[in-house]
């Protein structure tokens, strides 16, 4: 029997890092054949040009679809949407696939599920029915639910979501977040051989650092970086360990300001382009907090038992455990959240939550559902109607 074909597109370092035990559970299965596609970020050596990693993991790449443009702006990145509707549709008709899967919100998937629609392949989709209002993501999440099939949801009330977004509750499955399937699987390394690999003394206290565009802000966000670092300065005792921003509208000028930032101050600041999972959990771990508007603050961190200070609007609609202190974006404000996450009592509130987001499985979980549920006529989709509509 032919095996079924699953491919699984991967824009980004951090996506990836979240897809790591599917795809090695996809890899491993012999009902299942997996063909990974790259794009994005990972083909860019301007942002951190991550393929490199997923080669080193073990991973045949399968196809690339090269869609990413320097411009750092709104233009350039319907640009970028435009070529991968055309990368895509060239890649599936080569690699005929069974099944796409994608996970998440980033306008790569939105060119990826278009592409895949038009070309009648079934979509997966994982994390869907979320919500994280500040950003164009929220408006693609919502999109690429409409055009999946199968549905691969964080939380019981995500789940429902997508059911009220009319999508079949035998085709929508609570699985948890697969980022938590690296906590549960990967061994971390002490803060003393992290140091090691960074070169850099992260001393006994320290931020991990994220903060990426608000993409429907009206601002931009230089003013909101600028109040981060000075509100960050206010604890000269605590360093900062910083990741870039991902490659979006205004990317350029976060790191562009990050950079300078650590060039005057290299005492005080790691800027890192990337950390990959292994790194990045791991830092996570020993750090003080988790500062910045990623979406690990709000999943992966509570899930370690680490305070984190979400700022601004980024993240807004996301579940949250009460280790998430959330915040404005000006400098008092985030001052004031950082002095509370400092704080004995509430590190003793965030040691002792419990994540949302599942138990760290969902990855076998998902691969299982893969192998075994019926594609056959499932194109053919019927809206359902909550109950008393």
């Amino acid at each position: 029997m032919a095996r079924r074909k699953i491919c699984v597109v991967s824009g980004t370092r951090a996506e990836y890092g979240l897809l790591y035990w599917l795809l090695r559970a996809i890899r491993k299965d012999p009902a299942l054949e997996l063909q990974l596609v790259l794009t994005g970020a990972h083909l860019s050596r301007e942002w951190g040009y991550t393929k490199d990693v997923v080669e080193k993991d073990g991973f045949a790449i399968a196809d690339e679809v090269d869609i990413l443009l320097s411009s750092g702006s709104q233009l350039g990145v319907t640009k970028s949407i435009g070529l991968g509707l055309i990368g895509f549709a060239e890649s599936f008709r080569r690699l005929a696939p069974d099944l796409l899967m994608v996970l998440g919100d980033r306008y790569e998937i939105l060119a990826a599920a278009t592409a895949a629609m038009v070309a009648r392949i079934p979509i997966a989709h994982i994390h869907g029915g979320e919500s994280s209002e500040g950003l164009i993501d929220e408006a693609i999440r919502h999109a690429v639910t409409k055009m999946a099939h199968l549905h691969f949801v964080s939380t019981e009330h995500y789940r429902q979501r997508v059911i009220q977004l009319g999508e079949q509750p035998d085709r929508v499955w609570n699985v948890g977040a697969p980022g938590l399937d690296n906590i549960r699987q990967l061994r971390l390394l002490d803060q003393r051989r992290l140091e090691r690999d960074l070169g850099y003394s992260l001393g006994e206290s320290y931020f991990l650092l994220t903060y990426h565009p608000v993409t429907l802000g009206k601002d931009g966000p230089r003013r909101a970086l600028e109040n981060l670092l000075r509100a960050a300065a206010n604890f000269p005792e605590t360093s900062l360990l910083c990741t870039k921003a991902n490659a979006d509208a205004d990317g350029h000028v976060i790191n562009e300001m990050i950079e300078h930032y650590a060039v005057d101050n290299p005492a005080r600041i790691k800027l890192v382009d990337s950390l990959g999972q292994l790194r990045y959990l791991s830092a996570m771990r020993h750090a003080a907090a988790v500062v910045g508007n990623s979406s690990s603050g709000i999943i992966e961190a509570p899930a370690m038992g680490v305070p984190t200070v979400n700022i601004g609007e980024r993240q807004r609609g996301r579940i949250r455990a009460r280790s998430v202190i959330d915040c404005g974006s000006t400098e008092k404000e985030i001052a004031r959240a950082l002095k509370e996450a400092l704080s004995p009592a509430f590190r003793r509130i965030a040691q002792n939550v419990e994540s949302p987001y599942g138990d760290g499985k969902s990855s076998a979980r998902i691969a299982k559902i893969l192998r075994s549920v019926d594609l056959e006529g499932i194109l053919l989709k019927t809206f359902y109607d909550l109950p008393g509509r």
